[in-house]
């Protein structure tokens, strides 16, 4: 019976580990006639980790990779202080309770606001998501300029803080003078085109001037 002696295996091993650097033995068994018979193949057993380097598997990978895959973790959403629906079917959710003056009807009122559809689509914000930058908006608080679900909205904030709402199409963007309106033109098309359904705005207001 012969002997093949391997001194080294033919693939990359990691010098830490020393079940790479072990000889592997194979024995096998040469019939002398047609008549013999082979005897049992007898081959020493190869760690796993050193079969997955040979088929291409980097270990390192098993250390990499699951740290790629955790999870982003949940962005928590404002806790609401308390909701209230209005005669007119706005909903009002006060998410942050300012400390600074109270807005009232009539009042020069500068605030940011993000408009979105009841389904959650994204439509206009004054606030760039990417940049930080704000473009605020200045109006008086009454129904000639601005909308009147808004005004109702706004009307008893504080300085500072922070309202979501709900707003019907009755009390909303009634008509295209109406304001707050976006100044480019994507997003105002994009905010008329959904004028006849209920619209939510989350409000910031920042000043009474």
């Amino acid at each position: 019976m012969g002997v093949f002696q391997f001194r080294q295996l033919p693939f990359p091993c990691s010098a830490a580990s020393s079940s790479c650097t072990e000889n592997v033995k194979v024995k096998y068994a040469i019939p002398k006639s047609s008549h013999d018979k082979f005897s049992t193949l007898t081959i020493q057993k190869i760690p796993r980790r050193v079969i997955l380097q040979f088929l291409g598997f980097n270990h390192m990978a098993c250390y990499i990779r699951p740290a790629l895959a955790v999870p982003m973790p949940e962005m928590k959403e404002p806790e609401v202080i308390r909701t209230v629906k209005l005669g007119s079917g706005v909903i009002i959710q006060d998410v942050v309770e300012g400390e600074g003056p109270e807005a009232h009807s009539g009042d020069l009122v500068e605030f940011n606001y993000v408009c979105r559809r009841s389904n959650g689509y994204f439509v206009y914000s004054t606030v760039d998501q990417f940049r930080g930058e704000s473009k605020p908006v200045i109006l008086p608080l009454d129904e000639k300029r601005m909308i009147e679900g808004l005004k109702e909205v706004l009307a008893g904030m504080r300085v500072g803080g922070k309202r979501r709402a709900l707003i019907p199409a009755s009390v909303g963007y009634v008509n295209e003078n109406l304001e707050p309106v976006p100044a480019e033109f994507g997003p105002r098309r994009s905010l008329f085109s959904h004028a006849k359904e209920p619209l939510v705005f989350e409000v910031q207001l920042l000043k009474i001037l």
